[in-house]
């Protein structure tokens, strides 16, 4: 693992390393104190705060890999079973398709997931000590629940457990990885709002994921959407 004071942003570090075929070896971890232009899905910006959580890793793909986009499930099981153990509560932590961790239902991870010759550097952002002001979503911070875990002690043990989840996804499948996640998940029929890649808004219920990890999701008509990629909120009930 290597930490740096401050960086641009952790994931264009790793991929232009990959890039100018650098060997960045599977299980590295790059961390930062300071992310000046931290990204995250669709283009938004990661805003960093002191004492939070902040870097990237990469993962080798091989041939018998699962589907790679199921790592997503792979990198927010391993944020959801790190924090877990930091909280009074744990009913209060749940995931969010695609690759969301909610603790009380606000936003306070981020994970980010790009490709970049034959790897996938996976970017995770999780507020620990503060939360910024954002004004079109909730957010929270892990210590809003409780005393925080300092940085350094929870980059080590998020390392650690996303070892043991990418080595379950190798060993077992994307499968038992999926179970696990819907288990900590939205329940079937929870009202969502979808944001698609295409711009389309549409609402429904959440029916489940399909084999490749995509939402499914069950319109208002009876039929069944399937969203490969986009925002997803959930409806206040």
């Amino acid at each position: 693992m290597d930490y740096v004071a401050e960086t641009g942003s952790t994931n264009a570090d790793l991929l232009a390393r990959l890039a100018a075929n650098e060997l960045v070896p599977e299980g590295f971890w790059l961390v930062t104190d300071r992310q000046g232009a931290g990204r995250g899905r669709q283009g938004r910006n990661w805003i960093d705060a002191p004492g939070n959580f902040m870097g990237s890793t990469v993962v080798r793909l091989q041939d018998r890999d699962p589907r790679p986009a199921t790592l997503s499930f792979v990198a927010a099981l391993a944020v959801y079973e790190t924090v877990l153990p930091f909280l009074a509560n744990p009913a209060s932590l749940m995931l969010k398709w695609p690759n969301d961790v909610l603790l009380e239902g606000a936003k306070f991870c981020g994970l980010l997931l790009e490709a970049e010759r034959g790897h996938v550097v996976i970017g995770i952002g999780v507020n620990l000590a503060a939360a910024p002001t954002v004004t079109d979503r909730k957010v929270r911070s892990l210590s809003d629940s409780g005393p925080a875990p300092a940085r350094d002690a929870f980059a080590e043990a998020l390392a650690a457990q996303f070892a043991v989840e990418l080595q379950r996804w190798r060993e077992y499948g994307a499968e038992p990885i999926t179970n696990r996640w819907k288990a900590a998940a939205h329940r079937p029929g929870t009202p969502l709002q979808v944001h698609d890649a295409g711009g389309t808004q549409l609402s429904g219920k959440y029916d489940g994921l399909t084999e490749d990890g995509a939402l499914r999701l069950r319109l208002p008509d009876g039929t069944t959407h399937i969203v490969h990629a986009g925002d997803v909120m959930l409806e206040e009930s």
